[in-house]
């Protein structure tokens, strides 16, 4: 081989080289702009996420903005924002106020073990009752049961009474009451399925459009509030001419209808 020749090989490959030294710096190029791009992408995206995210939590929640809605008034109420639910024979002369939230264990076990002696009493026209439905465990335990349950039974009250007082029993039955930490009530199928079992309200189509819809929803906040004004530290509470019921310890309710019994005829005569 020549010098030439060698020569000429030695500066072909030095071409080759540089070319392939271009095409590599080329392509490191290119993958640094994708990375770029990428990175902006992702900050931009970021950015994008906090800044819905911050939009989200400044929202109001729903019961939040249900506090502007219009108010809509259940048939069979009374008062300024038909808060006041008084059910029974308008001969009786004493009233019995019932405060109670949807969520509470021992609502549900009053229920389950004294409801039927009130029902009987309440028939037989010895007191009326005037419900107050309360919403508390929902800020003690998070979630929005009570409330959700509350605007339902207004829904069931808009119906009668009478659906009402049916509705409130099944709603604390064993088969139907959750555990407290469980927030069953929010959701509105569950109350539909408890509604079932009620015939005044199984396949009213104006009760579940009601209980969809949230119409009760406002109402069921101001209902709450009479809880708070009252002063009432838990539920159930009961009273008459208001001093409280109480069982056998003298603090609580009367949990069985014994204690009931006792506690109802001294308030009558009272």
């Amino acid at each position: 081989m020549s010098k030439r020749n060698s020569q000429a090989a030695k500066t072909a490959a030095r071409e080759r080289l540089r070319q392939e030294r271009e095409r590599q710096a080329k392509r490191d190029k290119a993958k640094r702009q994708v990375i770029v791009a990428a990175s902006v992408v992702a900050v931009l995206a970021a950015a994008g996420g906090i800044g819905y995210a911050v939009v989200q939590n400044n929202k109001p929640a729903y019961w939040e903005a249900a506090k502007d809605d219009k108010l809509v008034k259940p048939a069979n109420t009374t008062g300024k924002d038909g808060t006041t639910v008084v059910i029974g024979k308008d001969s009786a002369k004493k009233t019995l106020v019932m405060y109670e939230d949807p969520r509470c264990p021992v609502c549900a076990t009053f229920e389950q073990t004294v409801g039927p002696t009130v029902q009987k009493d309440l028939d037989a026209g010895k007191f009326k009752i005037q419900y107050v439905g309360a919403t508390f465990l929902d800020k003690n335990l998070t979630g929005e049961g009570s409330k959700n349950a509350l605007s339902a039974l207004g829904a069931a009250l808009n119906v009668s009474p009478e659906a009402f007082l049916e509705y409130k029993s099944a709603m604390y039955s064993k088969k139907w009451h959750p555990e407290e930490t469980t927030d069953k009530f929010k959701d509105d199928s569950y109350l539909i399925e408890i509604a079932d079992t009620v015939p005044a309200l199984k396949g009213n189509s104006a009760f579940r459009k009601a209980v969809k819809d949230g119409t009760y929803d406002r109402w069921a906040l101001e209902e709450s509030k009479i809880f708070d004004r009252d002063g009432v530290s838990g539920t159930p509470t009961l009273k008459m001419d208001g001093k409280a019921l109480t069982g056998a310890d003298g603090k609580n309710a009367p949990m069985t209808v014994a204690e009931f019994d006792t506690a109802l005829e001294a308030a009558l005569k009272g």
